[in-house]
């Protein structure tokens, strides 16, 4: 692959570099089952999945000011890390892809809404952080997800063109910014199936990054201005 210039990938990380789902619904339900919320994945899914602490706790602890609500975010926060000291699993053919990407000068960003000591410890857990040329992160934003400013913001420090790159989401609140952004977004199956990623705006679906039909669209899309 030799892209065009501006080119580039971007990748949301919970649920999309990692699965980390099933980690995160575990933390809430330690830390929120004493204010009354049990989550089961569906209502994980539904009311939980890419949504910002700060509209967390505005939906689910609307009794409390907006310090304490974060506060209580910061807890399940802390319950997360904890438990997912020992538990990040890359989602399938991710290494393969960023070797190659890192082969062809591919400039890459991660974009998330999860607090930056999250999205530190699944990168790190990983091993990827030299990958990325810029970190960005929603609740240091004016605005994040699924406000678009995230994802421009990841193209701006990139340099990037959205027209040649591509985004990786597994949340309808992650395909909204991206897509907002301008951004073609493939949507990752760890969380939401192939009809509901598509319903929120994802050009295709897949399991892993290892899907001949991803790899393909990536091809075509950054090479879209030699082509045309």
């Amino acid at each position: 692959m030799l892209p065009t210039p501006g080119a580039a990938l971007l990748f949301d990380i919970d649920g999309t570099l990692a699965d980390t789902d099933p980690i995160h619904l575990e933390a809430f339900n330690a830390v929120f089952a004493r204010y009354g919320h049990q989550f089961d994945r569906a209502r994980f899914v539904r009311e939980l999945q890419g949504l910002a602490n700060i509209d967390i706790a505005r939906n689910f602890l609307p009794e409390m000011s907006a310090e304490d609500g974060m506060a209580v975010l910061d807890e399940k926060e802390a319950a997360f890390r904890a438990l997912a000291a020992t538990e990040i699993h890359a989602v399938p053919g991710l290494f393969a892809l960023l070797d190659m990407a890192d082969a062809a000068g591919i400039a890459m960003a991660a974009v998330t809404n999860a607090p930056r000591a999250n999205a530190d410890l699944v990168i790190d857990a990983l091993g990827i952080r030299s990958r990325f040329k810029a970190l960005v992160i929603g609740a240091e934003l004016p605005h994040s997800k699924p406000h678009p400013l995230p994802y421009l913001e990841g193209l701006r420090l990139l340099g990037a063109d959205a027209a040649l790159s591509v985004a990786f989401e597994d949340s309808r609140t992650g395909i909204a910014s991206a897509t907002g952004a301008g951004l073609a977004t493939i949507g990752m199956r760890t969380g939401l199936p192939d009809a509901d990623l598509r319903a929120a705006g994802a050009v295709l679906t897949a399991d892993g990054y290892d899907d001949p039909a991803l790899l393909a669209f990536i091809g075509e899309r950054m090479n879209a201005s030699q082509t045309a």
